[in-house]
């Protein structure tokens, strides 16, 4: 009997290429992109087809991230960084989904298009650069390097951010080196800034200061795959522009779609989900940590959060007070539940 059940064939998971090409899924498509479905079916394949364990999530569920990002003209091109899928685990369901996660020029993309802002920057500065910040006049002064390459080369110890509305309204703000890493260690369940034990032996972390000195071992890097360590500068950026526009910028309608999904499981009905896993309930069946992130730094954002109805600014804005200007005009009206797969 042992015997026969081992010859049992083993139904096989359908790719997500194949889960691309049924009749129902191709007519999904077709109602929500329209004209250009073969070039979204191609770039969304392409970013699956490059990522081992997204090809592990449930097809649909990176699906409905790729109709969000589609919903927001957002490339899910990882070389171009507007935003992620990013496998999961869901504990709960004990499956593997993608979240959407909007990379730190999704968010420039969405201000930059909504009209309402002349400039916006976000900058490592480095070692050497800084000469003074006043952050009560919000005042930066600073030498940059001018040679690209040394540039480059010298060491991160802060990072700026700054917006100027077209109507000559300007904020800015700028972070230690130090509290971006606090703050990195306090809100990304994958990020470790001092050693860490694990549960077991093999989920034992060095601290980040060792895994920059490269004291990790080739056969440990998967417990290192968060991009807080593959790509701590365009996090940062990221955590820079959510903290200076949530708190003090315009949020058009498509920005406020993006930032309330971001870093959420996006469900066929629009609605989505925070998932909260513990690091240890992370590894997939390769040894591969599946990155994660707490849902506390999401509230902690959203506490200021500033939005408007979806229309071009006037010009000139005279006779009110600054107050008056981030106050009632930015009135807290968040538009009615937007379909991402529109």
């Amino acid at each position: 009997m042992s015997v026969q059940n081992s010859l049992v064939k083993q139904p096989t998971k359908k790719s997500f290429s194949s889960f691309l090409t049924q009749d129902d899924i191709k007519k999904r498509i077709f109602e929500i992109v329209g004209r250009d479905s073969q070039k979204f079916m191609t770039s969304i394949l392409s970013a699956v087809t490059n990522n081992s364990t997204l090809q592990e999530c449930e097809p649909m569920s990176i699906l409905n991230c790729a109709f969000l990002g589609e919903g927001l003209k957002l490339s899910p091109s990882p070389q171009l960084g507007q935003y992620y899928m990013v496998p999961f685990n869901d504990s709960k369901r004990n499956v593997k989904v993608a979240q959407f996660q909007l990379g730190y020029r999704g968010y420039i993309q969405l201000a930059e298009r909504s009209g309402y802002y002349r400039k916006i920057n976000v900058l490592a500065i480095k070692e050497g650069e800084l000469i003074k910040y006043d952050p009560l006049t919000e005042e930066l002064e600073v030498n940059l390097i001018e040679d690209e390459e040394l540039r480059e080369e010298t060491k991160t110890i802060g990072y700026y951010a700054m917006f100027e509305y077209m109507n000559g309204f300007r904020k800015t703000l700028y972070w230690s080196k130090k509290k971006m890493l606090l703050h990195a260690d306090k809100y990304s369940q994958s990020f470790s800034l001092n050693a860490k034990k694990g549960k077991e032996p093999k989920y034992d972390k060095v601290s980040y200061e060792d895994y920059m000195a490269g004291k990790v071992p080739e056969s440990e890097m998967w417990k290192y795959s968060s991009f807080w360590y593959k790509d701590f500068d365009g996090m940062a950026f990221k955590t820079m522009l959510r903290q200076l526009i949530s708190k003090w910028g315009i949020m058009s309608i498509d920005m406020q779609e993006a930032y309330t999904k971001d870093m959420t499981e996006i469900k066929e009905d629009g609605s989505y989900e925070y998932i909260d896993n513990v690091q240890e309930e992370n590894e997939d069946n390769k040894g591969n940590f599946i990155e994660t992130m707490t849902i506390p730094e999401q509230q902690e954002d959203k506490t200021e959060v500033k939005t408007t109805k979806e229309k071009k600014p006037k010009k000139e804005v005279t006779n009110k007070t600054t107050d008056e200007f981030m106050g009632n005009e930015m009135q807290q009206t968040f538009a009615d539940e937007l379909d991402p797969l529109a």
